[in-house]
């Protein structure tokens, strides 16, 4: 079907709806009046829209019906649309403008989408609801959708196919022109007119970052070039993966591949997004999915997945989109059973088996030259920390194994013990002890054993073995191979510790990690300042306080380790309980209203209060011994050094430290700053 644009007069206005500016701002073209007066004839094709993208067709339906209604409808920036993408609302109700751009997908699988639709249809209740889609639609379509859309449909003529959609371009000839990519295939006259006027009219925009605008198509005097598909793009939904991305970004480029992610070009707004669709519609020879939950619940990540799906139907490529799995949890929508590249045991490992994928799937590199773009690190670098030619102290969280045992000893039974009776006699012994091999590890004398285990059977001193050897190499006689030794040994240091940390009447909670073990109202009453440090720079910290209706108690998980050299290390540990106005509060046994605790009320603690916490609570393990010693057995102790090993950096950085430990442990962050979340009910 074939149409003439009508003559216009230079005092009517030509109106130009520009999306971008997330509004309807009517810009008056006088130079594409002036030209289309001496252009004596224009013709307009019928269009099938294959060349729109979903944000394109949606906005040429609001121009299309907003001109046909005579109504403004109301756009709104890409995400959640709460099923409309246009809306007019009046004194009598909203009129809703819904556009499914379902060219290839069908009307069959259109309906499907609507009648899943209803619910979020019969949740708007709108006065009028408009359907337009790319789909061809015959009467009976039609009757099926208005079966499936509901009362909310005056008639099937609010349902726009796309006969009626050509028909509507016809009428309003100036929306072709409003809609360059509708036509740059067919009329390269319109387009230069278009070009020319819009150039002459606005003001230039500022420039579209490089690295986006070197994917998107570009235009010939007739044409729009399509590229090759060589580019890996990544998405992701939450900003805590902007580390991952700039970390794997430039590793796979160092490959040969090159990798688009939107965190080069996004500025605050989105203002690009758009155009990062189109680049991804065009350009992506695979997408990489960085899945976490928050990956399930992001409204405008699932239409980057739905654009990506598309792509993939249009390629004929199912192993389009790589998920690379940083969390355990959900499935991702649309994706069904497809297997993901495993991130969470390691980057690095994760890193190689994603390799081994493009590999095999051959995506696209360049063979010969690996080119790395600079931004990567140009970004990374954004909000670095300036570094200073100083040196520094730093104080570590490793408490350095300054004496052991000599030896472990093995004891044999002579004759037949009952196994499980022996482990049970192991288990409950004051001092570790380990079953091995027939008989038992320990650090105990030959008479303490004969004593303690003497209902179990008669054991013998069968050798004795050098602690250090057993766990740099492990022991054949015993069948131990060096890391399990290592396993063994480090078991009994910990539970050495637990008898220690018991004994000193610590309060032991277990963590995931790990148990942990804090500072008890015994010994450390609620807002107490426990002294630490040398005389001469002696500091004070709490190791127990109210904040936020909660009492917390600090204490930590130590863990034992032999590279590069015998220490223990802790790990600082937080534990809550509800203020009912005892010294020992309510205890709290939900794992996740704990959890929560912890990011809210310890948010604000600084570098220098877990430091001063940590050392006030090994003051009180130590209390004037500069060591602390576990007992491995009656005679035989492992000692570390009270004071953590300390280190020294050749620089250092330029970080504010304008408060006093003292204003530290009462500033407001400490506390607990009050906050709308502040409470969970018990």
């Amino acid at each position: 079907m074939i149409s003439q644009l009508p003559w216009v007069s230079p005092a009517q206005p030509c109106i130009v709806w520009r999306k971008e500016m997330r509004g309807y701002h009517p810009i008056y073209l006088q130079g594409v009046l002036d030209r289309a007066r001496r252009i004596p004839q224009i013709v307009l094709m019928d269009y099938d829209f294959a060349n729109l993208s979903h944000s394109q067709f949606e906005d040429l339906c609001r121009d299309l019906i907003g001109a046909e209604l005579e109504v403004r409808f109301e756009a709104f920036p890409e995400g959640p649309d709460d099923g409309m993408d246009g809306r007019h609302v009046t004194a009598d109700g909203a009129i809703i403008l819904q556009a499914k751009h379902y060219l290839r997908s069908g009307s069959v699988k259109l309906l499907s989408k609507m009648k899943a639709e209803r619910a979020s249809i019969d949740g708007l209740g709108p006065s009028r609801y408009i359907l337009t889609t790319s789909a061809t639609l015959t009467p009976k379509n039609k009757s099926d959708l208005a079966g499936a859309i509901g009362p909310w449909l005056h008639s099937t003529s609010d349902i726009f196919g796309q006969d009626d959609l050509n028909g509507l371009l016809r009428k309003f000839p100036h929306i072709v022109i409003a809609h360059q990519a509708l036509w740059t295939q067919d009329s390269a006259v319109l387009k230069t007119i278009v070009t020319q006027a819009v150039s002459d009219a606005l003001p230039k925009p500022a420039p579209m970052p490089t690295a986006l605008a070197r994917l998107l198509p570009t235009v010939t005097n007739s044409d729009v070039e399509s590229p090759a598909r060589d580019v890996l793009f990544i998405l992701k939904a939450s900003p805590l993966d902007d580390e991952f991305t700039l970390w794997l970004a430039p590793k796979l480029e160092a490959e040969g591949y090159h990798v688009f992610a939107d965190i080069l070009t996004l500025q605050p707004g989105d203002r690009w997004r758009r155009d990062v669709s189109r680049a991804l519609e065009h350009r992506a020879a695979k997408v990489l999915l960085v899945c976490r939950n928050a990956t399930a619940d992001d409204q405008a990540m699932q239409d980057d997945i739905d654009i990506a799906l598309d792509v993939a139907k249009t390629i004929n490529d199912n192993r389009f989109i790589i998920q690379l799995k940083l969390e355990p949890g959900r499935k991702i929508k649309g994706l069904g059973d497809s297997i993901a590249v495993d991130f969470v045991r390691g980057w690095g490992e994760g890193l190689g088996t994603l390799l081994d994928t493009l590999k095999r799937q051959r995506a696209p590199k360049q063979a010969d030259v690996a080119i790395i773009n600079p931004n990567w690190e140009i970004f990374r670098r954004r909000d670095a920390i300036p570094l200073k030619n100083e040196p520094e102290r730093l104080t570590s969280n490793w408490l350095r194994i300054v004496e052991a045992p000599d030896a472990i000893h093995f004891y044999e039974p002579s004759g037949v013990v009952d196994l499980d009776r022996m482990k049970r006699f192991a288990a409950n012994h004051p001092f570790p002890v380990a079953v091995q091999g027939g008989g038992i590890l320990t650090f105990e004398r030959e008479d303490a054993i004969a004593e303690a285990f003497a209902s179990v059977g008669r054991f013998k001193l069968k050798r004795s073995i050098p602690l250090d050897r057993l766990v740099q190499e492990g022991d054949r006689k015993l069948r131990l191979g060096k890391q399990p030794a290592q396993n063994l040994i480090h078991v009994m240091m910990k539970q050495a510790w637990f008898a220690f940390c018991r004994e000193k009447g610590l309060i032991e909670y277990q963590f995931s990690g790990g148990s942990g073990f804090h500072a008890s109202p015994a010994i450390a009453a609620i807002g107490q300042r426990i002294p630490w440090g040398k005389q001469g720079d002696r500091r004070s910290s709490m190791l127990r306080n109210r904040a936020k209706g909660h009492i917390w108690q600090f204490g930590v998980t130590a863990l034992p380790n032999f590279w590069p050299f015998w220490h223990f290390k802790l790990k600082s540990r937080v534990l809550f309980a509800g203020d009912n106005g005892t010294a020992n509060g309510l205890k709290i046994d939900d794992k996740r209203k704990m959890h929560k605790l912890r990011r809210t009320i310890c948010k604000g603690w600084r570098n220098k209060q877990w430091y001063g916490r940590m050392l006030a609570f090994l003051e009180l393990l130590s209390g004037e011994s500069a060591y602390i010693r576990l007992r491995l057995s009656a005679s035989e102790d492992v000692v570390l050094e009270a004071a953590p090993i300390l280190f020294s950096s050749p620089v250092s950085t330029d970080l504010p430290d304008s408060q006093s430990g003292d204003d530290e442990e009462t500033d407001l962050s400490t506390l607990g700053r009050p906050e709308s979340d502040a409470e969970y009910p018990a």
